[in-house]
């Protein structure tokens, strides 16, 4: 895609025992997480001899700390998923039930959506994926986001001056960090989006609305060293390319082709225009992406890529 990436394409001790005070060696399970950072108590100058106690009582006792942690609802930036490398399929296009876990809440105290925004992913950079499920309107001075959508279900009109774009199902839009914008959604109007929700230049304020059928030019395919087919032949359009961000949103399309699999380049938000590809993740499921389904990639995640016949997305990658 142009300058873009291919979008889809690396001591002796006893082991029983832990310290009290929460330090432990490298033999400690890995897969317990960490105490929140609230819970941590800075060290005294001068203290006695941890005590040690069994990895039973250990065990033991962190799961009654996390029984009684359950009641507690957290802020809504703090329950927010945080980075993990894999696929996520946001939307299907039939609506279908999705197996991707949400967490409902604003994405920090500017969102305009409110309880109205389910997120899927987001990272330290604040890049965000996820669904929006808006009915009515609002208005907002300076939108706080880069931030694309891609409609699943009902009608949005996104207005900024004498600009005004309306998308149905299929469609697709950018809303610039710093637009004056008014929203005005159909009853029930769902939607994917992918967000940049942290600024590192000037903004790129207005709406720009994503033509399917935007005229394309030649990309670089895939480093022939990980394909297993042959080489196929890409074309991409970066229609927006952001001042704020390092968003880069547009459309893309190839030939088939298959590759191995390898740890994604990008954070990377595709939607299916035309076509079907099948992302194989190590170690996990293999994600059938069909025409009008939304899946987010995130940059890590280790996938492979087999497209039996032509495939052409909107895409937003950082």
């Amino acid at each position: 895609m142009g300058r873009n990436k291919d979008p889809c394409g690396s001591g002796p001790g006893d082991a029983s025992l832990v310290r009290e005070d929460g330090v432990s060696d490298d033999t400690f399970p890995k897969n317990i997480p960490a105490l929140p950072r609230t819970m941590r108590i800075a060290a005294p100058v001068a203290r006695p001899p941890a005590r040690i106690k069994s990895r039973a009582v250990y065990h033991a006792e962190r799961s009654a700390w996390e029984r009684s942690s359950m009641n507690h609802k957290p802020s809504p930036r703090n329950s927010l998923p945080m980075h993990q490398p894999t696929a996520l399929i946001l939307a299907r296009a039939d609506l279908s039930p999705v197996e991707t876990e949400f967490t409902t809440g604003p994405l920090d105290a500017q969102d305009p959506f409110n309880e109205g925004r389910r997120t899927a992913f987001i990272d330290d950079q604040g890049i965000a994926a996820g669904l929006v499920h808006f009915s009515t309107s609002l208005s907002v001075a300076a939108y706080p986001y880069t931030e694309m959508l891609v409609v699943h279900r009902g009608s949005v009109t996104l207005t900024s001056g004498t600009d005004s774009v309306t998308l149905s199902t299929g469609e697709s839009a950018v809303i610039g960090r710093g637009t004056h914008v008014r929203i005005d959604a159909q009853p029930d109007s769902l939607w994917a989006f992918c967000a940049s929700t942290q600024a590192s230049g000037p903004d790129k304020s207005g709406i720009t609305a994503l033509d399917r059928l935007a005229m394309l030019a030649p990309s670089s395919p895939p480093d022939p060293s990980i394909m297993i087919s042959a080489l196929p032949q890409c074309r991409s359009n970066n229609l927006f390319e952001d001042t704020a961000s390092t968003l880069r949103i547009g459309v893309w399309d190839s030939t088939p082709y298959e590759r191995i699999s390898r740890p994604h380049k990008i954070h990377e938000l595709m939607n299916l225009i035309e076509g079907s590809v099948v992302l194989s993740l190590e170690n996990g499921p293999s994600l059938t992406v069909n025409k009008g389904d939304t899946v987010f990639v995130a940059q890590g995640a280790p996938c492979k890529w087999t497209s039996m016949g032509y495939v052409r997305k909107f895409y937003a990658v950082t």
